[in-house]
């Protein structure tokens, strides 16, 4: 679905298909890396899905789209820049399509909002971070795969290294006035998610 969307979206700034294929090739290449684990083509697909359900509460959803497939394109467990390299390659490329410079931006901003998942005063943004954060609110049982597929990202790191640092993260968000920062998510998955935040902190 997600391929579909963002060709059919590119389409729209260019009929010149040899212009968009290859994007979504280095795209799907991104996604497809060997060390991913849980940031691939499928978390994307589920985004993709969380979005498309709360269509009508979108303003741009073209850029919607655009910052999907873009927001984790580069993802390194080693760096601490992953949003902004990210960011950075989707201006690149969304700017070599031609895409407008407003929009070009707005799709910037949503990667980027990624980085703490703090409020923002533009509700696409919110809309967009509360989907990429959608996972924490699945079945125990479904959050117990996402956590594993982490952890084998950051394989790299032994325990000793990488626990505090999750803990960290889980007592992040557990700090937040609302995980999950619009109406529509936080009704449907912030008590999940904070069941799921606290259960997982307790094994650490």
């Amino acid at each position: 679905m997600i391929g579909e969307l963002f060709v059919a979206t590119a389409s729209k700034i260019t009929p010149d298909v040899s212009r968009v294929a290859p994007l979504w090739a280095e795209i799907g290449k991104h996604y497809s890396h060997r060390s991913r684990r849980y940031h691939t083509l499928a978390h994307l697909e589920k985004m993709a899905g969380e979005l498309t359900r709360v269509k009508e509460q979108i303003k741009d959803f073209d850029a919607i789209i655009f910052s999907i497939v873009y927001h984790d394109i580069v993802y390194q467990a080693t760096k601490k820049d992953n949003e902004e390299q990210s960011a950075e390659l989707a201006r690149k490329r969304l700017t070599s399509l031609s895409y407008s410079v407003p929009a070009v931006e707005r799709v910037v901003g949503h990667i980027l909002a990624t980085k703490s998942h703090h409020k923002s005063e533009d509700n696409d943004t919110n809309l967009f971070t509360d989907a990429d954060l959608s996972v924490l609110g699945a079945s125990w049982e479904g959050y117990q795969e996402y956590c594993q597929q982490i952890r084998k990202e950051y394989a790299i790191y032994p325990d000793l290294l990488y626990k505090p640092g999750r803990r960290k993260v889980l007592q992040h968000f557990l700090a937040l006035p609302a995980i999950f920062k619009t109406e529509a998510f936080h009704r449907r998955y912030e008590g999940q998610a904070r069941e799921n935040l606290i259960r997982e902190l307790e094994t650490l």
